[in-house]
């Protein structure tokens, strides 16, 4: 299977947090969405709470949403309630048999501190997304957004360690 993971800069977001960069412009959602459902067999998209809505306009029907739950998130002065979790919206993959243990349609992990890059994501995060996906060992996936290549890092690792056990155990 080939999949894509795209965390772009989010709609409104890009001048704000990455105006030193000039490939981090704003991103056209709506052509993004629809490249990666004709593209690829399977896709993940992180966004903002605010856009969820508009979002999903973009997306096929057959989307699911899941929630990075961020525990220990830092709370700006004025903005109240806090935003302590991000949408991932969800499209393909594979169906998870009922030898595999069920996957929440969510994840509790802090956010990783001192990456470089506003938004970077930690392993276990990365690790939960590609068990949503239903992602294997040999499968391809497409970093589209790579920031500090956390992600891609994470799928290498991941990837890894799945081939070991198997190889390793009976």
């Amino acid at each position: 299977m080939i999949a894509a993971y795209a965390d772009p800069p989010y709609i409104g977001q890009a001048r704000k947090h990455y105006r030193h960069d000039p490939r981090c412009a704003e991103v056209d959602h709506r052509e993004l969405i629809a490249t990666m459902t004709r593209d690829y067999e399977a896709w993940a998209l992180s966004c903002s709470s605010p856009s969820l809505q508009e979002i999903l306009s973009y997306c096929p029907d057959a989307v699911r949403v899941g929630a990075w739950v961020k525990p220990f998130c830092s709370f700006r002065p004025g903005i109240n309630p806090a935003y302590a979790w991000e949408p991932v919206v969800f499209w393909g993959g594979r169906k998870r048999g009922r030898e595999l243990l069920t996957v929440r349609d969510w994840v509790s992990v802090c956010s990783p501190l001192q990456r470089g890059l506003a938004g970077a994501k930690p392993d276990a995060f990365s690790f939960w997304l590609f068990e949503m996906l239903g992602l294997r060992p040999e499968d391809t996936l497409a970093d589209l957004y790579p920031g500090t290549g956390a992600v891609t890092r994470a799928w290498e690792a991941w990837r890894g360690q799945l081939r070991f056990r198997t190889e390793v155990m009976p």
